[in-house]
């Protein structure tokens, strides 16, 4: 399993609604992906970050999703070109099902 952190940063501060409505719109491709376990949308507190959090399968399916082309596509959905992190799932606790 790999996490894929993907930061948006703004002198000016993100507006919540505007983030849930991108996330909303965003969602539905999402669900059912293959190789996709999870995908947060987030904003921390001080509204200057949104993240985007992401747990994949494997390595190669989470590198491939996030070409030139995407990065191009969610700059202009967020406007600000993101930071992507790629990040080694060590352990992980999924209580969904219980």
């Amino acid at each position: 399993m790999i996490g894929v952190l993907v930061t948006f940063t703004q002198t000016d501060k993100f507006d919540r609604a505007t983030v849930a409505k991108i996330a909303g719109e965003l969602r539905p491709p999402f669900e059912g992906m293959a190789g996709l376990r999870f995908k947060s949308f987030m904003l921390d507190d001080d509204g200057v970050h949104a993240r985007n959090f992401y747990v994949w399968d494997d390595e190669e399916k989470a590198r491939s999703f996030f070409t030139d082309e995407l990065v191009g596509k969610v700059t202009g959905v967020y406007g600000v070109r993101p930071k992507i992190e790629y990040l080694d799932i060590v352990g992980f606790v999924d209580n969904s099902g219980a």
